[in-house]
């Protein structure tokens, strides 16, 4: 790949950014990386793995949903705050895979950032305006910039400490099912421009690795603004191919050609097929409980097989970026 495949869009990029993306960019058509999120404090996923495999993945995923700054807990349901309580306290699991030198990235299901009751991140439970919340001088607007400047606050110590990030914000943004993709590409786009001129500008927040999520070209918020292209996709149970089709839809919303990765997955790829057929994953990441943890969609032959593969980075086999 180009060595434009690897220049931060950020100028002001630390060092471990541009080691991270260089590394990506690297192994595409080689290898793959493999990934697994986890949503909690207990990381079953992370022990399901080590079990079944003995072997972790380079990439760890957490999410933020419980640092919302605007959670009701005065209207809301059991399975809301089980998630939220189950979540508290994730960034200390965060810290603790930095200190092992694994890959991070962060997901965040955002409550709505003014009104909303229960999973406020979904647009059935708010009435949050995203074309209001892109508007200056609207109460929408002023929380939005509140929450980020929170959430910019959180982020702020991997940053002094030189930790990169591959920051996933507004994922899957070209649904309605979440706040931030209810009104339609426009406000979706103004919405990342508006995070990462405050989060580079504003804060400096330098180790952040700008990964966009969604293979609509109409929500594309444009190369300028956007290290890596994602997409989150649930393949048919125990169906572990390529996934060439929708690695190929995916790279059409670009003029620049992006590092690419697969945001989210259900069901486990080929490793083997991803590389003998040339098709330009760099990373993969499963989503958590049930889709990896249960055979419903990947045997535990098939992660084994997986995390064993010479085609597969597995965190032993990361070399230290940071």
């Amino acid at each position: 790949m180009s060595d434009k495949i690897f220049t931060p869009v950020n100028p002001d990029a630390q060092d471990c950014v541009k080691n991270v993306l260089k590394y990506l960019s690297d192994i595409t058509y080689r290898q793959i990386v493999t990934g697994q999120h986890t949503q909690t404090r207990a990381q079953e996923e992370l022990h399901y793995i080590e079990k079944v495999t003995g072997k972790q993945p380079a990439l760890l995923g957490f999410e933020l949903l419980s640092y919302s700054p605007n959670i009701n807990y005065f209207d809301t349901d059991e399975e809301c705050m089980k998630e939220v309580e189950e979540n508290y306290g994730t960034l200390k699991n965060a810290w603790e895979w930095a200190e092992q030198k694994g890959l991070i990235t962060f997901t965040w299901h955002w409550f709505s950032p003014l009104g909303g009751r229960s999973k406020a991140f979904f647009t059935e439970n708010t009435d949050f305006d995203a074309v209001k919340a892109v508007t200056e001088g609207t109460p929408e607007n002023a929380a939005l910039l509140s929450d980020m400047d929170t959430m910019a606050g959180i982020l702020r110590p991997f940053c002094d400490k030189h930790i990169p990030i591959l920051w996933r914000p507004f994922h899957e943004g070209e649904g309605k099912w979440f706040w931030w993709g209810a009104k339609g590409p426009e406000p979706l786009k103004k919405l990342w421009r508006i995070m990462y001129e405050r989060f580079t500008k504003l804060h400096k927040l330098n180790n952040l690795i700008w990964v966009w999520n969604s293979p609509a070209p109409e929500c594309y918020p444009g190369d300028d603004v956007t290290d890596i292209i994602s997409r989150d996709m649930y393949p048919p149970e125990h169906e572990h191919t390529s996934c060439a089709k929708m690695y190929d839809d995916l790279i059409k919303i670009t003029r620049q050609k992006k590092i690419v990765l697969i945001g989210e997955t259900g069901t486990l790829p080929s490793a083997e097929d991803i590389v003998t057929q040339k098709v330009g994953w760099a990373s993969y990441m499963t989503w958590s409980h049930e889709f990896c943890m249960s055979e419903r969609y990947s045997t535990a032959e098939v992660l084994k097989n997986m995390y064993v593969s010479p085609y597969a980075v597995t965190k032993d086999k990361l070399p230290v970026l940071y």
